[in-house]
């Protein structure tokens, strides 16, 4: 493990667990004071693991980021509250959708001078929560940097996956200029094309689907019957919405799933335009009509059976998805 060697009597550093460390190190980097963040794997109990590795919750290691900062900036104790207010410390084993020891909140120090402060900032903090907080305050004991394209993930993918509202501290005093490559992240980064651009991106038949909440024949169409491993994503935005370990062949002709990838991945309305009322399925940013969800699916799998149109989706096979930014969905397969 390479340590960070003081250059400067005000450089300082510390690391910060706090779910996906992707979106950790984009909220540290708007922070004036930090001049370095780096992402690796944290106090766990192997030597340089890979990310499938600490994925498989196995490795004790926790997502981290490494910040290095200038105290006559910012010092340690602001830089922690900036921290707090960005995950949920009183959350245990995630944060977010993230789920796994790897996700959990930590702050881990190398000048044991900081331990005091890191207390005395935990105590403030406390103080506007009834659960206790369960972010772990620890010695760093050792320190693995990540693959390099996990480094600076949100600058090269700006509409990739982030648990932390970046635009939450625009107007902020103490973050920097906000660069175009932040600006898309956050809650709204899977944005609906105009419908000029929508109609030359998807074929006629997708566009009425989509759009125009119409249904495509069963039997006859692209995902049905495919077994492939993967996820389905909104062929409108990208955003993701199914895994293809939650499909299942329900005897119907459409891609039938259990649930969505994840809780919130989809919305719900009433359709009324049959004799019977029904729930229609929409993605969330983009609103496309997707499908149906009805009350007669596996019952040991929650009795629910999301019935949708292929038209409405696009597949990404698993060998894909690192490269196209759906990464951390691999380990949901």
């Amino acid at each position: 493990m390479e340590l960070y060697k003081k250059d400067t009597a005000a450089g300082k550093e510390i690391y910060l667990a706090g779910g996906c460390f992707w979106g950790l190190q984009a909220y540290m980097d708007m922070l004036n004071g930090v001049f370095y963040t780096n992402v690796g794997y944290a106090n766990g109990d192997t030597i340089n693991p890979s990310y499938e590795e600490v994925c498989s919750d196995k490795t004790g290691h926790a997502e981290t980021v490494h910040v290095k900062y200038d105290h006559n900036i910012i010092n340690l104790k602001d830089l922690l509250l900036y921290f707090f207010r960005a995950i949920d410390p009183t959350s245990r084993g995630h944060q977010g959708n993230d789920y796994g020891s790897q996700y959990r909140s930590g702050i881990y120090y190398i000048d044991t001078d900081d331990e005091k402060v890191i207390e005395e900032a935990a105590a403030s903090v406390q103080k506007n929560y009834t659960a206790e907080i369960a972010t772990e305050i620890l010695p760093l004991r050792s320190y693995y940097a990540a693959e390099e394209y996990h480094q600076k993930y949100l600058e090269k993918n700006p509409k990739g996956y982030c648990h932390i509202d970046l635009t939450a501290l625009k107007n902020d005093p103490l973050v920097k200029d906000v660069g175009k490559s932040h600006n898309n992240a956050g809650q709204n980064y899977y944005e609906k094309p105009s419908d000029e651009k929508l109609k030359r991106m998807l074929t006629p038949e997708q566009y009425a689907v989509t759009q125009s909440c119409g249904t495509e024949p069963p039997f006859n169409n692209e995902y049905w019957n495919s077994h492939k491993k993967g996820i389905y994503v909104d062929i409108v935005t990208g955003e993701p919405l199914f895994s293809s370990a939650d499909k299942y062949d329900s005897g119907t002709g459409w891609p039938s799933f259990t649930r969505p990838i994840e809780e919130n991945a989809v919305d719900e309305r009433a359709d009324r335009s049959l004799s019977a009322e029904r729930r229609e399925v929409i993605s969330r940013q983009g609103g496309s009509h997707l499908g149906h969800v009805f009350a007669d699916g596996p019952q040991e799998h929650g009795g629910l059976r999301y019935c949708m149109n292929s038209a409405a989706l696009k597949f990404i096979p698993v060998e894909e998805m690192q490269g196209k930014g759906y990464g951390r969905y691999i380990k949901m397969l």
